[in-house]
């Protein structure tokens, strides 16, 4: 049920049940073929949203509890009082946005809830008894690894060419050969894989590549030859409040307009872009990042962030915080010719100001796969990339300095189980019967739970 329902205003996505879609066969490998199946799970308590996030201050005050930490991350400690003249050029263009589309996110999300809750879902019953569970905590030290690899001396172009990928696993198990951060790793096989790299334990879900390198270490990919159907990014946009964290390193504006759409995109690609409710970011999108790249805007969708009971998560009209983000949709329109012009007639057009309802992650910056929702805007088998990933898809590519980071077994519920080696090979069999190396993977997997 990862799409709970679509009607005319959009959808419902249960979030957690879109990733765990991915790992529904699992084995952990391990050198010399000692391989186990394991049941693979994203911890739910990820998507433990049960309170807005003002409802949550007043249980925990009620509670007697300490609401400093909860007040921190949404109001300054001091306020400054101001008057409604002085607000400033960005504030006021907010204040324009949300009034724009203040009527279709109230209408739509109440129609999406309303028909989710007729379907028993976001009625809040399923986790309200659920004792909550900390967050995982794992330190991701992935971006400052990048930033090392930096030094690494250049890969000429021609041997870039030649040796642009690799397997993750090699055929006795093995995972040292890889070269995370100047070839595209690939896992080939038709079920995720629990594997370890850099002394780290990670779920890798079958049938996709990744690139874990820095902004500017991102030519593997280009030279990894591939034109994609869908491209999807999530920006670092420069913002105050994460500076002050120190979350995770922003990106200028400016320096999007190098990446390098152009050379990754198929003529028509969808192209969709995660963008902060700041106009300015939007502006930039719409004006100037999106006509640099050749890609001309078709639509702007909300992802709607309800609680489990299908409450915004924060109040609509919050001035601080807003329960939704924007995505601009738009499609890449290389140098006009016949075959551009004919792929243009063919395309299904994206509607506008579609809502994306969902319970959101509690962890920072995971947004809900889009995978499903724009299945229908593409053609068949569309070759789909993540550009700024922090996880991984099933048969997408995905590249970003911080690519593995809820990839990591922290992050997953891994159950034993003696189950489904059978299953497994029956399944592949077919496909792998023209691969030797696969095959015998496959063999020695299956082999390996019998004992």
């Amino acid at each position: 049920m990862s799409v709970v329902l679509v009607n005319t205003q959009g959808c419902v996505l249960d979030a957690r049940s879109l990733i765990d879609k991915g790992y529904l066969q699992c084995i952990r490998v391990r050198e010399n073929n000692q391989n186990s199946h394991v049941n693979c799970r994203f911890k739910g308590q990820c998507f433990q949203i049960l309170k807005s996030h003002l409802d949550a201050i007043a249980s925990v005050a009620a509670d007697g509890g300490n609401i400093e930490t909860l007040q921190k991350t949404d109001k300054p400690t001091k306020k400054r009082k101001r008057k409604h003249s002085e607000l400033n050029q960005g504030e006021i263009d907010s204040q324009a946005f949300h009034k724009k589309i203040r009527s279709v996110v109230l209408e739509g999300t109440k129609s999406l809830v309303d028909s989710a809750r007729s379907l028993g879902y976001l009625n809040g019953t399923s986790t309200t008894d659920t004792v909550k569970e900390p967050l995982p905590s794992q330190e991701c030290s992935l971006a400052a690894l990048c930033e090392m690899a930096k030094e690494l001396p250049l890969v000429d172009d021609e041997q870039q060419q030649e040796e642009c990928a690799q397997p993750l696993v090699t055929a006795d198990g093995s995972t040292s050969h890889v070269d995370l951060f100047s070839r595209v790793t690939e896992n080939r096989a038709d079920w995720a894989t629990v594997v370890t790299l850099m002394g780290e334990e990670y779920v890798i879900p079958p049938d996709t590549a990744f690139l874990l390198s820095d902004f500017t270490k991102i030519q593997p990919l280009v030279h990894y030859g591939r034109r994609f159907d869908l491209i999807v990014m999530d920006p670092p946009w420069e913002n105050k409040s994460v500076k002050r964290s120190r979350r995770y390193s922003c990106l200028p504006s400016s320096q999007l307009k190098r990446m390098p759409i152009p050379l990754l995109a198929s003529p028509n690609c969808l192209v969709v872009t995660w963008v902060t409710n700041r106009p300015s970011h939007l502006r930039f999108v719409r004006d100037e990042l999106f006509p640099h790249w050749g890609v001309e805007v078709v639509a702007e969708w909300l992802w709607i962030k309800v609680t489990t009971s299908g409450e915004f998560v924060f109040p609509l009209d919050s001035h601080h915080k807003k329960p939704y983000e924007v995505l601009v949709l738009g499609r890449f329109r290389p140098s006009s010719d016949n075959e551009t012009r004919s792929s243009e007639a063919s395309e299904v057009p994206v509607e506008d100001q579609r809502l994306i309802v969902s319970v959101p992650s509690a962890l920072h910056s995971q947004k809900p796969s889009l995978s499903e929702v724009l299945k229908p805007y593409l053609g068949a088998e569309a070759k789909c990339l993540e550009l700024f990933a922090r996880s991984l898809l099933p048969g997408w590519t995905s590249w970003g300095n911080e690519v593995l980071k809820f990839q990591h077994t922290s992050y997953f519920t891994l159950t034993p189980t003696d189950d489904g080696a059978g299953v497994l090979e029956e399944e592949a069999a077919e496909d792998c019967t023209d691969n030797p190396t696969v095959t015998q993977r496959l063999s020695s997997s299956a082999e390996s739970v019998d004992k």
